[in-house]
Order: C-alpha cells, then structure tokens, then sequence
C-alpha cells in the first residue's frame, strides 16, 4: 500500500479517481473497491470516506472525465476569434488533437467505452451531450455545417480506439478542412445538391 500521509483530501480523491479509471480500465467495470483501494495505496475504508459506495465513485469518475473534455475545448478557444463558429473550432480543435502519446488516446475511450455500460452514467453523459447540442447549435453555424463538421471531429477522436495514429498528416489536414469550413459555411453550398 502507498503512502498517504501528508497527502491532502484532494490529492487522495485525485489518487482515488486515477486509481478508478486505472482499475476500471484494466479490470473492466465490475472492479472491486478492494482493487481500486489498492490501485490508489489507501485502505478500502479509506476509500469509503471519500466515495460512499462504487456508484458515488463510477459517477465522479465519468464527472472527471466529461470535465477534462470541458476543459480542453476551454483551453482550445481562441481569445482573438469572435466570429460565428468559436465554439465549434475548439470542439473540433480539442477533439482531434494529437496525442502525446496514442496509447493515452485509447486507454481514454476504453475507460469511457467502459463506464457507459452503466445507465446512470449513460444518462449523465446524454444531459451533457445535450448542453453540448444546445451550446454548438447557438454558435452561429448552419446547421448541416454544424452537423457534418461535428461528426468528423468525434469521428476522428474515437479512431485511436481501431488502431489509428492521432499523428498522422491526412488527419491534420482533415482537421484544418474541418476548421476551414467553420470559418467559410457558404463553401458546404457548392458541394451539396
């Protein structure tokens, strides 16, 4: 077991979390809170301070992660852009970013593959889809713009999963059509029928 002291609240919830996408994603969602008490080096009571039961812990965890998404489309906004589409360039900016590290990319979407199977987090994740649904369509883009270019970002975040590469030159450059496309819509009118 780690060592916990002088670990303030924070960081043991922070450990805790970590030890949870860790268990999650190696064991699958039935892990244990045995597994993940001992993933995170506290004891199983421990664990229970901060997180009452699994379903409190599952919850937060899928909280965390639908956050640090939150978080990156924040950090991908461009202070400078004020035209329609902001919103939609950071989604798509912070959805197909390369990876530092690709492996990173799929232990991602195999943690979220995973929690999804749970319906409570299935439910948290469609309210969250649908203030993302609100947010995108009140950005100023047609809407079959919106839809197309929104549906290559979230299609292109989930290759890794398959095996793809987040490095490779065909995606970036897909990546910048997509964000052309936000910046220019009447150009979607020339190739529809």
């Amino acid at each position: 077991m780690g060592r916990t002291a002088g670990r303030s609240p924070q960081d043991t919830r922070r450990a805790l979390l970590d030890a949870a996408a860790e268990a999650v994603r190696t064991r699958g969602i039935h892990a244990s809170l045995d597994d993940i008490a001992r993933f995170a080096g506290v004891s199983k009571g421990g664990l229970i301070y901060h997180f009452a039961s699994k379903d409190e812990l599952i919850l937060e965890l899928a909280r965390d992660q639908l956050a640090a998404f939150h978080a990156s489309i924040d950090a991908a906004l461009d202070p400078s852009d004020t035209a329609p589409g902001r919103l939609t360039r950071a989604y798509i900016r912070a959805a197909v970013a390369p990876a530092d590290d690709d492996t990173d990319v799929r232990e991602s979407l195999a943690l979220i593959t995973q929690l999804m199977t749970l319906p409570a987090v299935a439910e948290l994740a469609r309210a969250d889809a649908e203030r993302w649904d609100a947010a995108l369509a009140a950005d100023g883009l047609p809407t079959d713009v919106l839809a197309l270019v929104v549906a290559a970002a979230d299609g292109m975040s989930t290759a890794p999963l398959w095996g793809a590469s987040t490095q490779k030159l065909p995606r970036r450059r897909l990546a910048e059509r997509l964000l052309h496309l936000t910046r220019h819509p009447h150009l979607w009118d020339a190739v529809t029928p």
